[in-house]
């Protein structure tokens, strides 16, 4: 059968802020690089609102707020950004927010549908922590801003339904399937951007949920916290659970299970806050490996000048490694190297706002830091010299376990310990004298940018080994520093933690300890918990609640496309997540390197240290990367003819090559580890003007 003169198209997978970015970019490039009148068609699939997606969807509770302050959130680029493509900057969330309450609102402007929302964003304080929904309404403004700034001869067209399979010759036209059985699109590039995404339960966790079945009781596996706001509902009130983790989303968890259960707070003559419960609360006693909350976002500015940065630890650092061609290891390569950098945002910051409390120049001390390891016994007398109180000076090992070694008497005793350690922490990010904190955690982000430089890259490059082992991702990268780094950088708003201490003193919140440890007692069918901070206590509890994200899982992704894809041998797993080239491209084995149209951006890639959305000023990893990679769609796509597409073969059911039904190849979709031998809806069009 002949085919037929077609647009260019452009499928992509997942509608949320990672593909506006990349949509922003495209409007930005293609005067430069798109032949002006030729049709190139995008077409977004996502069952969720497009800017927003599942994640900042609006459908959620208004209890669920943002860790970012509205001044530290925007989706534009800005004088900072290193790019080859042009700046086309845009507001912040708060600056956006602003001025929805003015005469002049950003155009396109649309009235947020919620009288709350609108209510919020009129009085949003830059240095605020906005509700989820009030981001939702900013990424909702930026994605039709940027079907805005398009040319008209690119258009953009919404499918809110579920991508299901992609399939097609490496060298042909690329065919992505929809939930419904409706007729599948034909693109000549497929781009991967769902973001965060579920998983199913682990063994682990099944094995927990068949317990609570049996016995009746409660068992909620790792999950997004906006998801399981009805399961919830199944807990009792005044019944004992245990919420296994101290992170974001225990923070989410336990505003659900008491504001979302009518609780309040009251502020009291002396300063204090006292909550009042509605009596449906049950009763959480909260534990973890480290067995204390995330440190809470800072609630200052920078006194001294910006840092420079990278310093310790960017690109120059990385030539280096990496040209030694030898699999690298993240706590002894790269950890000394960070720890330094870190270090220098917080030294600097001392200095430069604090000298009363420095002894020397900054000058002289920088001379000797810059020469010294970060571990050398001359570093640490370096500082010791420099800095007079303890209290200023960096110990990481102290901040990462912060309770190791303590042994408390009874649960009494380290409730209070607990209380007083919230409230320390809460004060110190709330006192601009302690403002080295936030240059430390300006180094922190800066070490989180470069270290996609780092990943492994031989199945895509073909060549020796560079970055690191796999062994050192799955560990120290996806495991201990991505816990570490989420802990000091990526904690709640301080009154988040000021409502614990309340909850605590009100009984509501009981705090377990570190190491924490939960067995399910099948003869007495309830969950134990304990920790040796206490040594001797053991609680008792009817429901257990995972109060962590799911780990990353091709194999057990709760998205049909990449689940399919992987157990077709499309696609490799690496730490559980999609393997990448360094320039996005998927990389399929049956290929043996990256598949020439499909791209996969985001949080569920090998490339996943790279966010959405950003703090202004910095010279944002994500507005880079969609640059680089709107160019390079537009320059490939421009380069060929327009397409001539064939007819739409029917879903594949088994693997190209193999009789139906047949097990994939005996390690197909598994990168080599030296570690381990929605409902369819009638498509919208968006198309500019």
């Amino acid at each position: 059968m002949s085919g037929r003169a077609a647009p260019t198209v452009v499928v992509l997978v997942g509608a949320g802020p990672r593909a506006t970015g990349l949509l922003e970019r495209v409007a930005a490039n293609a005067p430069e690089l798109w032949p002006p009148g030729r049709p190139l068609e995008f077409h977004l699939v996502d069952p969720h609102p497009p800017g927003a997606g599942r994640v900042w969807r609006r459908a959620q509770s208004p209890l669920l707020r943002m860790n970012s302050m509205a001044e530290d959130v925007t989706l534009f680029t800005d004088e900072s950004s290193v790019i080859e493509g042009p700046v086309r900057p845009g507001p912040s969330l708060a600056a956006w927010a602003a001025a929805t309450a003015g005469p002049e609102p950003y155009a396109p402007h649309e009235p947020a549908p919620d009288a709350s929302v609108r209510a919020e964003l009129a009085g949003l304080a830059p240095d605020a922590f906005p509700t989820r929904r009030a981001q939702s309404a900013y990424l909702d403004w930026a994605h039709r801003r940027t079907l805005a700034a398009l040319p008209p001869h690119i258009s953009v067209h919404t499918h809110a339904t579920t991508a299901t399979a992609v399939h097609g010759p490496a060298d042909g036209t690329q065919f992505v399937h929809l939930a419904g059985g409706t007729a599948p699109l034909a693109a000549d590039l497929v781009f991967l951007t769902q973001g965060h995404l579920g998983s199913e339960p682990a063994p682990e966790h099944q094995e927990l949920a068949r317990f609570a079945a049996r016995h009746r009781r409660r068992y909620l596996p790792p999950a997004f916290s906006a998801d399981v706001a009805d399961e919830l509902d199944a807990i009792e009130p005044g019944e004992h659970v245990v919420l296994r983790g101290l992170g974001l989303a225990f923070v989410d968890l336990v505003v659900l299970l008491t504001e979302g259960r009518g609780g309040r707070y009251r502020e009291e003559a002396d300063g204090s806050l006292t909550y009042l419960p509605s009596g449906r609360e049950p009763v959480v006693h909260a534990g973890s490996r480290r067995g204390v909350p995330y440190h809470s976002k800072t609630g200052y500015r920078l006194l001294g000048p910006r840092p420079d940065l990278p310093r310790h630890f960017g690109p120059a650092q990385a030539d280096r490694l990496l040209a030694e061609g030898r699999p690298l290891d993240l706590r002894r390569d790269l950890w000394p190297l960070m720890a330094k950098e870190i270090g220098y945002g917080h030294y600097h910051e001392l200095f430069h706002a604090h000298p009363e409390r420095t002894a020397g120049s900054w000058e002289e001390f920088r001379a000797a830091y810059d020469t010294l390891h970060w571990y050398a016994p001359a570093m640490a007398e370096l500082v010791r010299a420099a800095v007079q109180d303890p209290a200023d000076r960096l110990d990481f090992e102290a901040l990462d376990r912060p309770l190791r070694g303590r042994v408390f008497a009874d649960a009494e005793s380290f409730q209070e310990h607990l209380r007083g350690h919230i409230e320390a922490d809460r004060a110190r990010r709330a006192d601009p004298g302690h403002s080295a904190d936030l240059g430390a955690f300006l180094a922190l982000l800066s070490v989180y940018g470069q270290l996609p430089r780092y990943l492994p890259d031989a199945a895509a490059s073909g060549g020796a080994p560079r970055g690191l082992d796999h062994a050192s991702v799955r560990e120290h990268l996806d495991g201990w520093w991505q816990g570490f780094f989420s802990f000091l950088a990526s904690g709640p708003p301080g009154f988040r933690l000021r409502q614990l201490h309340a909850l605590s003193l009100a009984g509501v919140v009981r705090f377990l300890g570190a190491d924490l440890r939960v067995e399910a007692d099948e003869e007495a069918g309830v969950f134990r918990a304990s920790s040796p901070t206490v040594p001797g206590r053991t609680v008792t509890a009817t429901a257990l609640v995972e109060a962590y994200l799911p780990s990353p899982s091709l194999s057990r992704s709760k998205d049909r496309l990449l689940r399919d894809l992987y157990a077709a041998g499309g696609a490799i797993e690496e730490s559980g997540r999609l393997a990448v080239a360094p320039d996005g491209h998927v990389i399929d084995p049956s290929l043996g390197g990256p598949h020439p149209r499909r791209i996969a951006l985001g949080h569920h890639t090998g490339g996943r240290a790279v966010a959405a959305f950003a703090r202004p000023g910095t010279n944002a990893p994500a507005f880079r990367q969609n640059d680089a990679v709107a160019r390079d769609l537009l320059r490939t796509l421009a380069a060929r003819p327009a397409p001539v597409r064939p007819p739409a073969p029917a879903r594949p059911t088994a693997v190209p090559g193999q009789p139906r039904g047949a097990a994939p190849p005996a390690g197909a979709g598994r990168r080599a580890d030296p570690a381990r031998t929605a409902e369819p809806a009638e498509p919208s069009r968006h198309v500019p003007r």
